[in-house]
C-alpha cells in the first residue's frame, strides 16, 4: 500500500461524510430534507429529529404517533422585556421550556453544550399569569429565550430546536474563556435572523 494510496482514501472518505452532512435526510423515511424543514421533538429521547414535509404531516394533531413524536411549531413571536428574574436563574442567555409533566426546565448554552437547571415550577405559573403569552407555551417544543447579555432585553417565544440551534452556534463559535471575538457577533446575527423569521 503506498502512502498516495492511502492518504487519497482519508482525503476522499473526509469528502464523503462531508458530502453526507450537507445532504440532511427525513429521520423517518429518509427523504432528503432542505435547509428549511419541520422537525420532530422525540418525547423518550429529548432530542429533535429532522423530518420532511410529508412526515411532517403526519403527526400535525395533538395524540398522533402516541405521543411518541410532537411536531415542533414554528411561532417566533418577541415578547415585551419580561421579568425572569423571579425564576432564579442567573444566566443572561438562557430558555425556558415547559414540559408535558408540569416541570420547567431552564438551559443555557455554553462552549460544552447546554446547561440545565430545573425551575420552580410554582413561580413559572405565578409568571405566565402575568405574562399570557407564556401560558401559551406548546409544552417540550416552545421555549421562552431569554437574552440580557451585553446590554441587551430580548425575550422570544421560540421553537425548541431555535434554541438548539443557538446552543451549537455557541458551542461551535465560541474560543477562550471569554467566547473570544467570533461568539457574540454569531449570537447578535442569530437574534437578527430570528426577528427577519419572525
Amino acid at each position: 500500500m503506498s502512502v498516495d494510496g492511502a492518504l487519497a482514501r482519508v482525503i476522499r472518505s473526509a469528502a464523503d461524510r462531508a458530502e453526507r452532512a450537507e445532504a440532511e435526510a427525513c429521520e423517518l423515511c429518509a427523504a432528503r430534507v432542505g435547509t428549511e424543514h419541520a422537525h420532530l421533538y422525540e418525547t423518550g429521547a429529548d432530542e429533535v429529529r429532522c423530518v420532511c414535509r410529508p412526515c411532517s404531516v403526519l403527526f400535525a394533531t395533538d395524540g398522533s404517533g402516541e405521543g411518541r413524536y410532537r411536531l415542533v411549531p414554528r411561532r417566533r413571536l418577541r415578547l415585551p422585556p419580561v421579568d425572569t428574574a423571579v425564576l432564579g436563574v442567573p444566566v443572561g442567555l438562557v430558555f425556558f421550556v415547559p414540559r408535558s409533566d408540569g416541570t420547567v426546565t431552564a438551559q443555557g448554552p455554553s462552549p460544552a453544550g447546554a446547561m440545565r437547571w430545573e425551575v420552580d415550577a410554582a413561580a413559572w405559573q405565578r409568571l405566565a399569569a402575568e405574562v399570557p403569552p407564556l401560558a401559551s407555551l406548546a409544552p417540550d417544543v416552545e421555549a421562552l429565550l431569554v437574552n440580557s447579555v451585553r446590554g441587551l432585553d430580548e425575550h422570544w417565544i421560540v421553537p425548541v430546536d431555535d434554541c438548539f440551534r443557538m446552543t451549537a452556534l455557541i458551542r461551535r463559535e465560541w474560543r477562550g474563556l471569554s467566547g473570544g471575538g467570533r461568539v457574540w457577533p454569531a449570537v447578535e446575527q442569530f437574534f437578527k435572523e430570528l426577528t427577519e423569521r419572525s
